[in-house]
C-alpha cells in the first residue's frame, strides 16, 4: 500500500536556505508542497529586509500559496510569535500536516521549533539539519539558486560584500572566519531564479543602506 503524502509548508525567508530546504523537498516523494510560510515586520522580512511584494513575485513564480504573518517586531515574546504563527498555520486554506525549514545547525533551533509547533498538530521538518557548511554551499551553486548578499552584518563581514552575488568567488573570498552558509547571521540573502522557478525577478541595485552596524542593499524590481 502506498503511503499518504504528507502536506508540507516552507518557511520561506526569501533567500537560499529556504529555497534550496525547498527543492530537497520537491525531489522527496513523501511530501507534496502545498505552500510558502513567511513572518514579516511593517511588509518586510526581517534580517533580509526583503519587501513582502517580492516574496509574494518569489511565491507567484514558484506557483505556490503564500501565507504570511505580520509580527509586531522583530524578536515578540515567544508566547506571543508562537501564538501568531499556530493560529495562521491552523487558519491557513491549504492542506498541512508539516512545516519545513532551511535551519542548518543543530544549535537548539529545531528543538524550539518542535516544541510548539508538534504539540499544534503539526511535524516539523529539516532538509538541511546536520550537514556541512561547505557541502551546502556547493550545492546552492550547484542547484543553479541565483542569489545575491541583501543584508551584511559588518561586525562579522565587511561591508564590501553586500549585493554581491553569491558564487564561486565569494566564497573563495570570504575569510576563514565566516561561514561559508552565513549561518552565524554574518550575511542574508534575496532568491532572484532558481530551477523551480517559472522565470526570473530581474532586480536593479540602487544605493547601500548603511546603518550603524548592518549594511542593506537597496534594490528595485526591473
Amino acid at each position: 500500500m502506498t503511503s499518504k503524502l504528507k502536506h508540507v509548508v516552507v518557511s520561506w525567508s526569501s533567500g537560499k536556505d529556504s529555497c534550496l530546504c525547498l527543492l530537497e523537498l520537491l525531489d522527496n516523494p513523501a511530501y507534496k508542497v502545498t505552500g510558502l510560510f513567511t513572518t514579516h515586520v511593517k511588509n518586510h522580512v526581517p534580517f533580509q529586509e526583503t519587501p513582502l511584494d517580492v516574496i509574494k513575485m518569489q511565491a507567484e513564480r514558484l506557483n505556490l500559496p503564500l501565507i504570511t504573518a505580520e509580527l509586531p517586531k522583530t524578536f515578540p515574546d515567544n508566547n506571543i510569535y508562537q501564538k501568531i504563527v499556530v493560529d495562521h498555520l491552523k487558519n491557513a486554506e491549504v492542506p498541512i500536516d508539516a512545516i519545513a525549514f532551511g535551519d542548518m545547525f543543530c544549535n537548539g533551533i529545531e528543538d524550539y521549533r518542535r516544541s510548539f509547533l508538534e504539540p499544534a498538530g503539526f511535524e516539523c521538518v529539516f532538509p538541511l539539519l546536520g550537514q556541512t557548511p561547505e557541502s551546502l554551499s556547493q550545492e546552492i551553486l550547484k542547484r543553479n539558486i541565483e542569489t545575491q548578499l541583501i543584508t551584511v552584518d559588518t561586525s562579522q563581514l565587511d561591508g564590501q560584500f553586500v549585493g554581491r552575488n553569491y558564487n564561486q568567488q565569494l566564497l573563495n573570498e570570504l575569510p576563514s572566519s565566516v561561514d561559508p552558509c552565513g549561518e552565524n547571521g554574518e550575511f542574508h540573502t534575496l532568491v532572484t531564479n532558481a530551477p523551480c522557478f517559472s522565470h526570473p525577478i530581474n532586480i536593479t541595485l540602487e544605493d547601500i543602506n548603511k546603518g550603524d552596524r548592518f549594511h542593506v542593499q537597496k534594490f528595485r524590481v526591473g
